[in-house]
């Protein structure tokens, strides 16, 4: 059964929304009951993708910095418009000093487009440099048999193919994606978006468990609807069951991240971004 908003709310989620508060003192701060303890331990972390942050004004890296170290998250699929595809390895170097110094560390890269072999040679060397072993990628679907050879000379590297629902003619779904790689490389699979996926008509809780050996990264949002009607919406507001959803991920022992994609209010996003949190982790304390 899925949860409702008020049931978080009520042991203790509106605590978490204080994160993304300044200047409040202690004594004005209103008096929290402890979340309980986990119903499970969780294999899997939670992230964030870096597309969240495409369309703020100013300095995106340390925004996007500040904003997860409110959070108190600590891992960041690394959009190129942060570390560009041709950024060299003193420029490597700077953005993962610049991550450390807020407690952020970069899991991942993507997602990059491919539509030639040029473009899938440069995304794999541009994984290895940063030092990366996840490549969220959109390759088109004639340039696979490539991406399936050039990824047995990358084995630390795991290809985890962008699903995005109605809006593109290509890998609409998971179900999509593993008829496509099936009989390719082990290391190739999917980057299960559960938000784009339930706009394709699909089930994210029935997909994850059907295909979870090729679920190799996630992005996580809300949909106002399980149709191209659909659109994003804070963490629990929408369609999507996340307390099915995290007693999946246990059970099918999902080790990956689970990477915020906020998509609502992108010029302004910090007040969905932190309740999407606030509400992701009361449901992983709760389910």
């Amino acid at each position: 059964m899925k949860q409702s908003r008020r049931t978080f709310f009520k042991t203790g989620l509106a605590g978490s929304l204080l994160l993304a508060t300044k200047g409040l003192h202690a004594s004005t701060a209103p008096e929290v009951p402890e979340l309980p303890k986990a119903a499970a331990e969780n294999p899997f972390h939670l992230s964030c993708a870096g597309y969240t942050f495409a369309h703020i004004e100013g300095d995106k890296l340390e925004t996007t910095l500040k904003t997860l170290q409110r959070m108190d998250i600590h891992y960041l699929c690394i959009k190129d418009f942060v570390l560009p595809l041709d950024a060299d390895d003193a420029k490597i170097r700077v953005f993962h000093q610049k991550c450390a110094e807020y407690g952020v560390k970069g899991y991942g890269v993507g997602p990059i487009y491919m539509k030639t072999e040029a473009e899938v040679d440069r995304a794999f060397e541009y994984t290895r440099r940063v030092g990366v072993k996840v490549l969220v990628g959109v390759p088109n679907y004639e340039i696979l048999p490539y991406v399936d050879k050039r990824i047995r000379d990358y084995p630390d590297i795991k290809y985890a193919i962008h699903l995005h629902g109605p809006d593109l003619p290509i890998f609409q779904d998971a179900s999509v994606i593993w008829d496509k790689v099936k009989d390719l490389h082990p290391n190739i699979g999917m980057c299960l978006d559960i938000g784009h996926d339930l706009r394709n008509g699909a089930d994210p809780v029935a997909d994850l468990k059907k295909y979870h050996t090729r679920v190799f990264d996630m992005h996580i949002k809300d949909e106002t609807d399980s149709s191209k009607a659909g659109r994003c919406i804070e963490l629990g507001r929408g369609k999507i069951d996340f307390s099915a959803f995290v007693r999946m991920m246990r059970k099918v022992n999902y080790t990956g991240m689970c990477s915020l994609e906020y998509e609502k209010d992108m010029k302004d996003p910090y007040m969905g971004i932190a309740e999407s949190y606030g509400y992701l982790k009361a449901v992983c304390k709760l389910a």
